[in-house]
């Protein structure tokens, strides 16, 4: 599903990412693990053709980033701390305003279902900004899967959010990811980070230094990895 070979984001005399190799599978949940300032939030930016390589390979779907923008985009959810709607329209608005760019058919009944699941019936008719930041993320999931896309990109969900608001969205984020499904999330919470995913990979100073399948891995094996590795880098 993403291919990625020699990525490089610099931002001036600042190097975001710096020859970042890294391969994701059809229906895989990754999570990308990294102290602020990492990059990881650059990296899902690109992926989310929000921002462009200063060099390197990107491929999502087979898709050249460089020349299928468009089609890639179609593709693709992207969620991260900032809920990305438009706080004076309502909730149902907001759906229907994302549902009809990507020409959902029948978006009546997308919007509906979608509500319910993100549990926020009961608030369609309230603007965006009378939401608490857990309803907001919500509300920003289900713009995110509005489409149904077959790449799911996660930057920091957890953001600003109560222990209630967490749990809410852990069960959402387990029932909107079917089998056929990518998934890419990005955390500093390492805990959180291995709880969903399949694969793992620790992103310092803009290169990844480390991947590990889930299973048998601990969280204590986990922190004991993380720890080594930022720390070499650190260092």
């Amino acid at each position: 599903m993403i291919q990625i070979q020699g990525l490089v984001k610099s931002f001036g005399h600042t190097y975001a990412l710096q020859g970042v190799d890294l391969e994701v599978a059809e229906g895989e949940f990754l999570t990308i693990v990294g102290p602020n300032g990492a990059g990881k939030t650059t990296l899902l930016r690109i992926l989310a053709t929000l921002l462009k390589p200063t060099s390197g390979l990107v491929r999502i779907a087979g898709l050249d980033m460089a020349s299928g923008g468009t089609e890639i985009r179609r593709r693709i959810g992207f969620v991260s701390h900032r809920p990305l709607v438009y706080s004076n329209l309502t909730v149902e608005e907001n759906l229907y305003f994302y549902g009809r760019i990507y020409d959902v058919h029948p978006l009546g009944e997308r919007v509906d279902m979608l509500l319910n699941l993100v549990g926020l019936e009961g608030r369609r008719h309230s603007p965006a900004r009378t939401l608490s930041r857990g309803m907001q993320q919500r509300l920003s999931l289900a713009r995110a899967v509005i489409h149904e896309p077959s790449l799911m990109l996660l930057d920091e969900p957890y953001t600003g959010l109560d222990q209630q608001a967490t749990k809410m969205l852990r069960r959402l984020l387990q029932t909107i990811n079917p089998e056929s499904r990518t998934v890419v999330m990005t955390t500093h919470n390492l805990e959180r980070g291995l709880e969903l995913c399949d694969r793992l990979a620790i992103l310092s100073r803009g290169r990844i230094v480390h991947q590990s399948e889930k299973a048998p891995l601990t969280l204590t094996e986990l922190q004991e990895i993380y720890w080594q590795c930022v720390e070499e880098k650190t260092d």
